[in-house]
């Protein structure tokens, strides 16, 4: 089974994909994971990734999808994979389309998580991470139980990433309508998209998202 999991910045595709991961055995791929593997490896598809990004530039479609079809190869991905980040836009479902249908494979479901705008704003200008160990955390939703001790490794540093705050988000949220928004209509006209609603509480969500898997099978 292969599952997208598509919606804007910060609606937790990523938070669901690795629930999705730890209960049904479908592995998360994610192409900012995947990047970050594929140059750690020193593979010439690292190394050309390692240009491009050393250089400044976003890495090209081409380049993903050989990334991501060197994924999708290997075991642990036999018995299916959740994307989560792409595609991205119409030309990259597209290639991704070419791809799987090479492989003989294809997509069981989009699952769409909807959100409203000012409280996925709220949601993301109040996040943070432990510096160590890379634990999640709110200012409003999610603080540790300790005040600036990590309740996972003890860490006492913690990061906010620069374009977590209101302004960014809204920049943010105009690209994604601009480039990803029109991914629903090219999946709707497949009978792939799966709506859940994303401002429900994670378990709730969860519950959603595994309701539209089985319902696609």
């Amino acid at each position: 089974m292969i599952i997208v999991l598509f919606g804007p910045p910060g609606c937790g595709k990523g938070t669901q994909a690795k629930r999705l991961q730890a209960n049904t055995g479908l592995v998360q791929l994610s192409t900012g994971d995947m990047l970050r593997a594929a140059i750690a490896s020193g593979s010439e598809l690292g190394n050309r990734v390692k240009g491009i990004m050393a250089e400044g530039n976003l890495v090209d479609d081409e380049t993903v999808i050989a990334m991501l079809s060197a994924r999708i190869d290997a075991p642990d991905c036999e018995k299916g994979f959740i994307l989560d980040g792409f595609p991205r836009t119409v030309a990259q479902a597209e290639a991704l389309d070419a791809l799987l249908t090479g492989k003989g494979i294809e997509i069981g479901a989009v699952v769409e998580m909807t959100v409203e705008d000012e409280a996925l704003i709220e949601r993301i200008s109040g996040r943070y991470t432990c510096g160590n160990c890379g634990e999640g955390y709110h200012d409003a939703f999610k603080r540790p139980v300790a005040e600036g001790v990590c309740d996972q490794c003890g860490g006492k540093k913690f990061d906010r990433r620069a374009d977590d705050n209101a302004e960014s988000v809204r920049i943010r949220l105009d690209a994604y309508r601009n480039q990803s928004a029109p991914l629903l209509p090219y999946y709707r006209e497949r009978d792939k998209i799966f709506a859940v609603n994303g401002m429900a509480e994670m378990d709730v969500v969860e519950k959603e998202i595994k309701a539209a898997i089985k319902a696609a099978k």
